[in-house]
């Protein structure tokens, strides 16, 4: 493990963190609400004070059958109006963010306190943003993702990554992120995590998940490991369908289990199901997210964990296969889950799920012990002190200075030199030609660097970049004639797996600008490459990667 210099940005996003109202305590009287918990304050002649959530089941004593529903329910919305209207109608707990619901730093920090201010009970206000692939904001400092950040090998560096991600979405008034993802790609064919994962080594996946959700909350975000039991070893997109992981339980124990061991003795306050089926777990047939055998027994009962757990969203084909859209939620609620995500039709889920309550097919007990649950999450979060987000301050901290230094120090420490027959890396002094996905961006960043580039007719050398072209790579390289061809992984490292006829061979895990700049420092020789592979590629373990010196 290579140690990390000191971070530019930790002062500010910790700064920002405690303005947030990270801390304990109870509810406030922000946005009309009405305050029902104690102060905390010391009691007299040394009285020890009470636990700052010590308020809370009484607090769930009072609410409706409805108002505790409602808590149960993250769902998506198209307009400010319909989510007052979602808020006021259904007491939702908390909020999904999409691109069509973000606009400027300022217009969405304006739009995160007027949906606080419509809730009587502060809002989990949530958004997909792991960086890399899945990224829901367009004005986010960029970061290359998290097979990115497990080629660095050190755990500084996702503390570092989200830690600054956690800080720009606080400044918008957005306190849940839904990361990081702690699957372990064992399955090069994986159509939905492949870059999305820190890895194929359980131990890396563990430690770079643990300094990830210890950067997300100390940014004051509430972090989300996800996709439990694990979703790194199947062909299937449980977006489209339902994937079946054959893993028995010792297989499961070994490469799955220990990322959310990390996350959970690491106090993650989330975890997210995946719509999975698991056979050597549970024998029923039915998807994670609907099986007490996995939610109840295995999460809560073997690893022994009590913080809130999420389904995935309730839209994917994985987990609607088998139940209708009425049976689901409940289901998911018997089955341990505390929270809903993106049901297809909130009225008919909520209904449902209101139904089953007063029917005793849902508990009151059980009820209660999510309402709970999600109550703790947001006082611990300091959701029910948090003053609104500043609109003012969101543009300066987003994409600052420090937080642009911290993402050109990840993008450069994970470029990983895979292969360099007889030397031919750096190329500072010979004429290069560029081609293949993102050349434009990177002849330009090597020009920067005092690289010369030619037309491919002239050029001593030619660097291949792919993303994700998996086997046709080798007829691109084939395609170049018979000079000095460098191939570059921007997408999925498999794709040097075909890359036998280059020279020499690279991965950047990532398309991005940061990660492209970062890939012509390394070419030029302006950087020496660090990185290590996290997942095997062309014949080389995990762990593999070369230097200049």
């Amino acid at each position: 493990m290579r140690a990390s210099p000191p971070l530019a940005f930790a002062a500010a996003a910790l700064a920002l963190a405690m303005a947030a109202g990270c801390g304990g305590g109870g509810e406030s009287g922000k946005g009309g609400r009405t305050s029902s918990a104690p102060s905390g304050a010391p009691g007299s002649a040394g009285t020890p004070a009470p636990a700052p959530d010590a308020w809370i089941p009484g607090r769930v004593a009072k609410m409706s059958v409805a108002e505790k529903v409602g808590q149960l329910f993250v769902p998506t919305f198209s307009s400010r109006a319909d989510a007052v209207e979602k808020i006021k109608k259904y007491h939702v707990g908390g909020l999904i963010y999409f691109p069509g619901n973000i606009s400027t730093p300022e217009r969405t920090a304006a739009q995160s306190n007027a949906l606080q201010k419509a809730s009587g009970i502060p809002l989990l206000l949530g958004v997909d943003e792991e960086q890399g692939i899945v990224s829901r904001t367009a004005f986010a400092t960029r970061f290359p993702g998290n097979m990115a950040l497990g080629a660095t090998g050190d755990p500084a560096q996702a503390r570092a990554a989200a830690q600054v991600t956690g800080a720009e979405l606080r400044a918008i008034g957005i306190n849940l992120d839904y990361a990081p993802d702690a699957d372990v790609n064992v399955n090069p064919r994986n159509p939905v995590i492949g870059l999305r994962s820190f890895g194929a080594d359980p131990a890396l996946v563990s430690k770079m998940t643990a300094g990830a959700v210890g950067g997300f909350q100390a940014a004051g975000i509430a972090a989300t490991a996800k996709h439990f039991p694990g979703h790194g070893d199947t062909a299937t997109d449980s977006h489209t369908g339902l994937p079946v992981i054959k893993h028995s339980r010792k297989e499961w124990e070994r490469l799955d289990a220990p990322p959310f061991k990390a996350a959970i003795a690491a106090g993650v306050d989330m975890i997210m199901t995946a719509h999975i089926v698991v056979p050597k777990l549970d024998r029923s047939g039915d998807p994670a997210t609907l099986s007490k055998t996995v939610l109840t027994g295995l999460l809560r009962g073997t690893l022994g964990y009590q913080g809130v757990i999420t389904t995935d969203s309730l839209e994917m084909a994985g987990v609607r296969e088998k139940y209708g859209d009425a049976q689901v939620p409940v289901r998911a609620i018997n089955a341990g889950a505390d929270q809903l995500l993106m049901p297809p039709s909130l009225p008919r889920a909520h209904a449902a799920v209101v139904r089953a309550v007063r029917s005793g097919k849902i508990t009151r007990k059980r009820l209660d012990e999510s309402v709970t649950r999600i109550l703790r999450l947001k006082q611990r979060r300091g959701l029910f002190q948090e003053k609104p987000a500043d609109p003012a301050e969101a543009g300066s901290v987003i994409g600052s200075s420090a937080h642009k230094a911290t993402a050109r120090q990840v993008a450069e420490r994970a470029v990983t030199l895979v292969r360099n027959d007889d030397g031919l890396l750096p190329l500072k002094g010979r004429k290069v030609a560029v081609t293949g996905p993102e050349s434009d961006a990177l002849r330009a960043a090597l020009r920067k660097h005092g690289v010369t580039t030619a037309a491919p007719g002239s050029a001593d050398v030619t660097v291949l970049t792919t993303k994700n072209a998996g086997q046709a790579t080798a007829a691109r390289v084939r395609a170049l004639g018979s000079g000095p061809v460098v191939v570059a992984a921007l997408g999925l490292p498999y794709d040097l797996g075909a890359a036998g006829g280059a020279e020499a061979t690279l991965a950047t895990y990532s398309s991005s600008t940061v990660s492209v700049n970062a890939l012509a420092k390394v070419l030029s020789g302006a950087a020496n490459p660090t990185g290590r592979l996290p997942v095997p590629a062309a014949g080389e373990p995990v762990g593999h990667g070369l230097g200049y010196r």
